[in-house]
């Protein structure tokens, strides 16, 4: 049975982002938010967000993108199981990103997509490639930022404990914790414009304290990694993306991708695009002109190039 997710349903940074439930093979809603006009002659662009986050991560992005893009792309927002407005999955050990993959095959043929480019930050450039293993005939290219086939476990740690520091807070020292996390990627941000990327991830409830925007039990799978855990790499599933056009993209603050793994995955795709963002951690804000554009040309000239063929 499905198991509904509670959140408030006046919740800000979801108001500009309606969804639409989609019905999964295991019982689950996933919710999807749809913008601009399908066409025979542009490929959908499916975004897929982090580990334990939520479509609100590309709200600046698709209002830039439609702007750059002419105003009309279609663009699909997708929140997997257990995160955002989807359902939480039946069982803890039913996450995976095999499983998310299925989830987003699954996500198109509701839609009728036969096939789009895919954009997945950290967690969900792995849900990427492992679509491109399964299901290649889907991907006509795809995107990864702070994404690839070695996830580094220092990132893993410092979000598990990030977590539990702001949740076991109350009242005022909520805000300041979120306040000393956020710093550390986005230190160019002022204050209050930190305060509103809590929302992304979180919400206050009436006690004053942090209630998670996801399934606490995706924090929970993280419990036995420790910092200096060496984590299995999957370059197979990397090599899969080779079925189509790739855009590489590395935040320079991130600890989720190290520099050596950014440096491996360009060596192995000598013709991939390639972007830096400057300033910022993971994820990506997404909401400068000039990143945005790279990544609309990304995406205009893959689907030139496959309706050309």
């Amino acid at each position: 049975m499905p198991r509904p997710r509670t959140f408030p349903v006046d919740h800000p940074p979801f108001a500009a982002l309606p969804v639409a439930p989609v019905a999964l093979a295991s019982g689950q809603r996933a919710m999807v938010h749809v913008s601009g006009e399908w066409s025979r002659q542009a490929l959908p662009l499916v975004c897929i967000p982090g580990y334990q986050r939520n479509m609100t991560d590309f709200a600046d992005f698709e209002q830039y993108f439609r702007r750059a893009s002419g105003g009309d792309w279609p663009i699909v927002l997708v929140d997997l199981p257990g995160r955002g407005r989807a359902d939480n999955r039946e069982k803890a050990e039913d996450y995976s990103s095999l499983a998310d993959a299925r989830d987003v095959a699954s996500v198109l043929a509701a839609l009728g997509v036969p096939q789009a480019i895919f954009f997945g930050q950290g967690h969900g450039g792995q849900v990427s490639m492992a679509l491109a293993a399964e299901h290649p005939l889907l991907v006509a290219g795809t995107i990864l930022l702070d994404a690839g086939p070695v996830t580094d476990s220092r990132c893993i740690v410092r979000l598990r404990n990030n977590v539990a520091h702001v949740e076991a807070l109350r009242g005022r020292a909520v805000l300041a914790g979120f306040r000393r996390i956020l710093a550390g990627d986005y230190p160019e941000l002022p204050p209050g414009q930190l305060d509103k990327l809590i929302g992304r991830t979180h919400f206050i409830d009436k006690h004053g304290r942090a209630k998670p925007l996801y399934d606490k039990r995706l924090i929970s799978a993280l419990a036995s990694i420790n910092f200096d855990d060496v984590l299995a790499p999957q370059w197979p599933l990397f090599d899969a993306l080779r079925c189509a056009p790739l855009m590489l993209i590395r935040t320079q603050l991130t600890d989720q991708l190290r520099r050596q793994t950014f440096d491996e995955m360009t060596r192995r795709r000598r013709g991939a695009a390639m972007l830096t963002i400057e300033g910022q951690g993971s994820p990506a804000l997404l909401n400068k002109a000039a990143e945005v554009e790279a990544i609309a040309g990304f995406v205009r000239a893959t689907s030139k190039r496959r309706f050309a063929a």
